[in-house]
């Protein structure tokens, strides 16, 4: 690798991120495409999920068509090789007779795996792959987890206090953290297709579980209501933001924004959930909480990352935190009069 492959992966990476929120559970793809003499002559990024591809949009952008023919396209991603709701962008490379491609990361997805570059190869595409593979990886870790546990990608969340409580002895929660930390969380909530939390935090705080604090998608609520006992009263189902999948043992029908998902009652909600979660397309889940549901997923190990915010207040006493097992702490961020710990499950080491 050398350092003019890395300056313009960088810069693929970088306008990878300009399809963030708009383009799961597909990944962010970015990519330049950058001429011996004239230097960048075309960029794009995967922009909208269904849409064209950073490869089509780069080139696309390119006014002297000519100039592809000497020129090396950097793409973030492998260039796929079959048809989805676009055509492959391994064929469009090869049909405008581009020479060199250099790539970050392999497509793990099993239409692709490595017959994109095949294809290329077998073309006379001369392919590089692998530079800055592990910040491709970070740009896209929702997507290379969940393809490879072919399950959503799991954020834990919660905010404690300092000396280790999620909720007063009553069990209630409201404001452990301050303003600016609730605003990161909306972030986060937005960066994720769906969000998830237990029947006792819906009761207890009746939250909305939508984007108000941030600019970006609502993502899809989802509920678990064996038996349907929570009333129609919470604020989750008044909300109209976004849909509402609530998965239970009674009925299968959809109401409005309300898809009601019929399962199993003998066996494990949580792991039913997660594999119609997957089927349906919805790749990353953001679990808000209780504290039992989050002690749940840690126990069974079915966590990715875990974002807890420290409050400076004490309750002496009530509902402890979830503690955090086989995770490894990657970052600390001080928010206001908080402290935001960003863990990661060493799983997937």
């Amino acid at each position: 690798m050398t350092s003019t492959e890395d300056f313009y992966m960088k810069r693929a990476l970088q306008i990878a991120k300009l399809g963030e929120g708009k383009v799961a559970p597909n990944p962010l793809v970015g990519s330049v495409i950058v001429h011996p003499r004239h230097g960048i002559i075309g960029e794009g990024f995967h922009g909208f999920f269904g849409g064209p591809h950073a490869e089509v949009n780069a080139i696309s952008n390119v006014k002297n068509q000519d100039w592809l023919s000497e020129s090396t396209i950097y793409v973030n991603l492998e260039p796929c090789c079959h048809f989805g709701k676009t055509p492959p962008c391994a064929d469009l490379i090869i049909d405008r007779k581009i020479p060199n491609v250099v790539i970050c990361n392999l497509d793990p997805h099993p239409l692709v795996a490595g017959r994109g570059i095949q294809k290329l190869e077998s073309a006379g595409v001369h392919v590089v792959y692998g530079v800055l593979e592990s910040e491709g990886q970070a740009l896209n870790k929702k997507f290379f987890i969940s393809q490879k546990k072919k399950r959503p990608f799991i954020t834990l969340k919660w905010a404690q206090t300092r000396d280790g409580f999620v909720a007063r002895t009553d069990g209630s929660s409201k404001w452990i953290s301050g303003p600016q930390s609730r605003q990161w969380v909306h972030k986060m909530r937005s960066q994720h297709q769906a969000i998830f939390a237990g029947n006792n935090t819906l009761r207890i705080d009746n939250p909305e579980l939508n984007v108000r604090d941030w600019k970006g998608p609502a993502p899809v609520r989802v509920v678990i209501d064996p038996n349907l006992k929570l009333t129609p009263e919470l604020k989750i189902f008044s909300s109209k933001e976004s849909e509402i999948w609530i998965f239970n043992s009674i009925r299968n029908e959809t109401v409005l924004n309300k898809n009601y998902l019929l399962l199993d009652p003998g066996n494990d909600f949580i792991g039913q959930v997660l594999k119609v979660l997957w089927e349906k397309g919805i790749h990353s889940l953001f679990v808000e909480g209780g504290s039992q549901m989050l002690n749940h997923f840690i126990e069974k190990e079915i966590w990715d990352e875990a974002m807890v915010f420290t409050g400076p207040m004490e309750f002496g006493s009530g509902l402890k935190a979830p503690e955090i097992k086989n995770g490894i702490l990657s970052e600390v961020k001080q928010i206001e009069n908080d402290f935001l710990s960003c863990w990661h499950s060493s799983a997937n080491e």
